[in-house]
């Protein structure tokens, strides 16, 4: 099971010359992963934690491709009602293209209406257009030519597909994960909720003749128990789990370095 974690892409965390130390220093200590977040527009009655500050997803994840060099880039996750189809899988392919395949798609269908509302995008279509633009996106890494809107256009550069994790819970996320996915990531503290979804889904993706997709779980650990946190990694694998994101609270570069730390000290035991 491969472990990842967050850095911050929001709030005061989010200057460059932090980033670029959280980054280096996951990449560092062999996480496997780094993720971060997305919102588009953040209403003022909203932004506690983050003030509203919020660097775009997909720019940020070009940006880390350039000051690390092995680490896997996640979105966790890209909210897809949010965006244009075609400039959208455009940014995807040219992420995945310049960060030597080290992107990880994570989407999502969002959930604050004041964003839907700011967006001029209608919150009760947000299952429907994700829907259509997980199949479009698929549709462009599986052949050089596209058509959209009827009109075919050459889809280049058309690096290899990063994998496409759907978040959400199991009631909508499990079906749009088996049928436009790679896999499912759902956010879970708790192993025993988790386990009768993740058997739904390895079901969904057999009657659908798919193979068993990644299933990557968010969660943020009790690290004040190092204890309970590597038996809840343990009963995570034993479910079958791919990877464990480990999201971090953090208010400086130091206090990020001792989370990492203790992480990776409870992976090696």
């Amino acid at each position: 099971m491969q472990i990842g974690v967050t850095v911050r892409n929001m709030g005061p965390e989010s200057t460059p010359s932090t980033l670029l130390a959280c980054a280096q220093m996951a990449q560092a200590l062999d996480f496997e992963s780094i993720w971060i977040t997305d919102h588009i527009a953040i209403p003022p009655d909203d932004a506690e934690g983050s003030g509203g500050r919020y660097l775009d997803t997909l720019t940020t994840l070009a940006w880390l491709a350039g000051v690390t060099e092995d680490i896997q880039l996640g979105a966790g996750v890209l909210i897809l009602p949010y965006r244009a189809a075609l400039p959208t899988a455009k940014q995807i392919a040219t992420v995945q293209e310049l960060s030597g395949h080290r992107l990880i798609l994570g989407v999502g269908v969002g959930w604050m209406e004041a964003e839907f509302k700011a967006l001029g995008v209608d919150r009760r279509q947000r299952g429907a257009l994700t829907d259509a633009t997980l199949e479009f996106i698929n549709r462009c890494f599986s052949d050089d030519v596209v058509v959209a809107n009827r009109q075919p256009l050459l889809f280049k550069p058309r690096p290899p597909k990063p994998p496409i994790l759907v978040g959400g819970g199991p009631q909508y996320a499990l079906k749009r994960a088996a049928t436009w996915g790679d896999g499912w990531l759902p956010m879970a503290n708790n192993p025993e909720k988790l386990a009768p979804a993740i058997a739904q889904y390895r079901a969904l993706t057999e009657r659908l003749g798919k193979p068993a997709g990644q299933v990557t779980v968010m969660a943020r650990l009790p690290m004040q128990d190092p204890g309970r946190t590597a038996q809840t990694l343990a009963q995570f694998e034993q479910l079958g789990v791919d990877r464990v994101v480990c999201a971090i609270r953090y208010a400086s570069i130091d206090e990020y370095e001792e989370e990492l730390n203790l992480i990776a000290q409870i992976i090696e035991k």
